[in-house]
């Protein structure tokens, strides 16, 4: 199916977005939209994008991507908003998704245009355009927030239309249940491996780290703009992932104080057993 694209943001995730439709989507036409319009130029001679995005093209496409931070998306959509093609699919690729979707779906039942939540599960420790790869969401997992659960058909309509992008897999949610998941699955992983590199053992690590050095810290090497704003759009979730993490920690802490072995090897082991339970041998 030869379509057209727009894709607003043209960072690692946005361009990437752009390079699957190049590469995969059958003669689909791709337009681009950066803030920073040497960026949009730099996509255009690299041949990432056919065309700068306008409000003149911009009905032309059917699916647009917004790939900015959340609040940008949401500016963006209020400025842009009477211009999107009324039979095509907006969506976005924000890390959270309550407070776009509460925004967007409401801007666009008030306008015509149809607004799907996305957040691609995929992502690097390196940003902007130049990290770009046209395989990023191969086999990746694509949360859908919908704005309705009673459409059968609305599912396979992003299926279609994302295609080119090789997702592995897409699983339906709700803009709250997403975040508080987000919170544990990405946002804590951040967060914990932010604080742990700051120990003032980090700069005397070498020959003594091997593979769990590198998996702890590995997502510590984050954009630090855009992950404040994620964090503090779901500071609630997150704040009770801290509080939980903490409580857990100190009966370790306590173990250790008190030269306890066996609460100590009863806490390993409940952690072992766990992790055993929820992600297999």
């Amino acid at each position: 199916m030869k379509i057209t694209v727009g894709v607003v943001g043209l960072g690692l995730i946005g361009a990437s977005f752009a390079k699957a439709y190049k590469e995969n989507g059958e003669g689909a036409t791709v337009y681009g939209w950066n803030r920073t319009k040497s960026i949009t130029q730099m996509a255009q001679m690299q041949g990432i994008i056919d065309d700068e995005l306008t409000d003149e093209n911009l009905g032309k496409c059917d699916l647009v991507i917004l790939s900015l931070y959340p609040e940008a998306t949401v500016e963006w959509m209020e400025n842009h908003k009477e211009h999107f093609n009324k039979e095509g699919m907006v969506i976005d690729a924000c890390g959270t998704k309550r407070f776009v979707c509460e925004k967007a779906f409401k801007m666009a039942e008030e306008n015509g245009f149809l607004f799907v939540g996305c957040h691609p599960m995929a992502g690097t420790k390196f940003s902007g355009m130049t990290h770009a790869r046209g395989d990023m969401y191969k086999g990746a997992p694509m949360v859908v927030v919908p704005p309705v659960f009673d459409d059968m058909f609305l599912l396979d309509r992003v299926k279609d239309l994302l295609a080119p992008c090789g997702f592995g897999s897409f699983h339906l949610a709700h803009a709250d249940e997403h975040d508080k998941m987000i919170a544990f699955t990405s946002q804590m992983a951040h967060l914990v491996s932010n604080a742990y590199i700051k120990s003032p053992s980090a700069r005397n690590h070498k020959g003594f780290s091997a593979g769990s050095y590198k998996d702890m810290t590995r997502v510590a090497w984050l954009n630090p703009t855009m992950w404040t704003q994620l964090f503090l759009e779901n500071k609630d979730n997150l704040i009770f992932e801290i509080d939980h993490l903490q409580e857990e920690l100190a009966k370790y802490r306590k173990a250790l104080v008190e030269d306890d072995f066996d609460g100590l090897r009863d806490l390993l082991d409940e952690g072992r057993q766990i992790k055993e339970e929820v992600d297999g041998i």
